[in-house]
This record gives C-alpha cells, structure tokens and sequence, in this order.
C-alpha cells in the first residue's frame, strides 16, 4: 500500500512539472516584447505623469502637488487649445471617414484601371508628415501655390491671401492637409472589411428585391460597424495628439487659432521650458483619450452582439 501511494506521488511529480513549464513557457517567449513595451512605454508614462507634481525652473525643480492641475483651471490658452483640438480632431475625422468610406466602396467594385487607382489612393499614406505638412504650406503660399488663386476665382476669397496667415480660417489649412493625409488609412481598413463580408449575402439581398442604398444599410453597414468603431476610435487618438502637420504649417498661430493640446504640450515644454506644466496638460490629454476610448469600446462591443 505505501508502495502504491509513493508511485502516484512518484507519478504526479513529472506532470506538476510538465503544468509549471507549460504556464511558465508563454512568459519567457513573450519577455522580450514585455521588457521592451515596459522600458519604451511603462516608464516613461511614469515619469512624465511624476514631472507633473513638480515645477522645474532652470537649475532646479520642486514638489507642488497638485499645482500644476490647479494652474490649468485658470489657463484661458489651454481652454482654447482644448477647443482647437475639438474642432481639428471632429473636422478631420468626419471628412477622412466618409471620403475614406466612399473610396473603399468604389475599391470594391471591379473596373479597369483599379489597380493605378488603389496605388495613387494610399499614396498619401506613404509620405512623411513633415513633406506632407510642407508641401500644403506651399500650396496654400499665394506666392508660389496655386490655391488662393483657386479660391479667389471660384469666388470664396475677396483676394487671394495666404488662409494659413487669417486666424479665423488658419486651422482648415492643417485640417485639408490633414483629410488628405488621412484618407488612405480609412481606405484601407474598410475596404479590407469589405473584403470579408460574404457575396451571398448581397446576392440573396438583391433577389429578394433590395435596393442598393438597402443592401448598404442592411448588409454592409452591420458588418462594417465594428470594423468602423476601431478605427475611429484609433485614429481619433492619432488626430488628437498628431502636431506635426499644424507645427510645420502654422506653429500654432496666428495669434493661437491653430495651436492644439499637443502644440501646447511642446511650447510649454521646449520653449517655455516648463516640463512640469507639459506633463500636467499631457496628463489630462491622456485621460480625455482613454475615457473616450473606453466608451468607443462599449459600443463596439455592442454592435459585435447584435452582429
């Protein structure tokens, strides 16, 4: 009997082993990517959300607490960089979605010469933001570019002025170079969603009588919707905090009219060398972002249930 009992303990240590390496093995394949995403990522959030309980000055810094956060409730520049950013990130989004989805429709339709299409389509996808935001610059340039001219013919200027140098029309400067810039990224996730929607569907729609605009409704838009939600969601996040363009076309002027929470962030940070203060404000972008996140998620997984 003791012999019996000593073979199954004998017998259950290899498989207690076997189930210790099994849990264990996972972790050490993913090590690498963890200790990276942890020093590249973890870190530095931890710092920067550190910086905003101190006030830095030139040789020095100390603690302030909740200072910094303070300082924010009476920054009239911050709750006009927040309403910037509203209006870059609402106007972006809208034109670069429904152009996006327009594109992507008209991908999945064969017609010839689709190819040339499809590459000269996800071109502005491949060039560097700083290009991107340069080139429009010069565009926008009555000097050199041709789109005052434009707008001065069609009849949308009185004179065909620089609209980067008019505070009251600056920001859609950055934010038709930023639709442009944007397109090919919507084009590209939702044609891919296409893609996967099975053809039956459509052709069982048709031969029970629907329309087109029905089978979009019916059909295509449910199964798009997840696919919808993620990517906007992912690029909302992109637009709020992207300050390429508007740095390289505008620096957030004249007079403050293009100068966003993240153009905000980097004044403060590199030229008013206020890295406390930065971080503060970063620190509240972080948390506008990851509320808005959570709730987008929500809903996607809504409409993943009902899908």
């Amino acid at each position: 009997m003791t012999y019996a009992v000593s073979e199954i303990r004998s017998a259950g240590r290899p498989r207690k082993k076997r189930l210790t390496k099994a849990a264990i093995e996972p972790w050490l394949y993913l090590s690498p990517a963890i200790v990276l995403l942890v020093v590249v990522l973890l870190v530095p959030l931890i710092i920067g959300i550190s910086y905003s309980f101190r006030k830095f000055s030139a040789f020095k810094s100390e603690y302030v607490g909740l200072g910094q956060y303070q300082a924010m409730l009476s920054d009239a520049v911050l709750g006009q960089a927040l309403i910037n950013t509203l209006w870059w990130t609402v106007a972006s989004l809208f034109f670069q979605f429904f152009l996006g989805l327009g594109l992507a429709l008209l991908l999945d339709k064969p017609f010839y010469g689709r190819r040339i299409v499809q590459a000269v389509v996800f071109l502005p996808w491949a060039v560097p933001s700083f290009l991107s935001g340069l080139t429009w610059a010069w565009l926008f340039n009555p000097i050199i570019g041709p789109l005052p001219h434009w707008l001065f013919a069609l009849g949308l200027k009185a004179e065909p002025t620089n609209v980067l140098s008019d505070p009251a029309t600056a920001m859609w400067g950055p934010i038709v170079a930023n639709i442009w810039f944007g397109i090919p990224f919507f084009a590209i996730t939702l044609l891919a969603a296409l893609k996967s929607i099975p053809s039956e569907l459509h052709e069982a729609a048709a031969i029970d009588g629907a329309s087109p605009w029905q089978r979009f409704t019916k059909v295509t838009l449910p199964f798009l919707a997840p696919t919808i939600v993620i990517t906007v969601m992912l690029r909302t996040i992109w637009i709020a905090t992207f300050a390429d363009l508007i740095f390289v076309m505008t620096e957030g002027g004249p007079a403050g009219s293009t100068s966003t929470v993240p153009v905000y962030i980097y004044v403060s940070a590199f030229k008013s060398l206020d890295k406390g203060y930065a971080s503060a404000v970063a620190v509240l972008l972080l948390v506008l972002l990851i509320a808005y996140a959570i709730g987008l998620i929500a809903i996607r997984r809504t409409l993943v249930r009902h899908v």
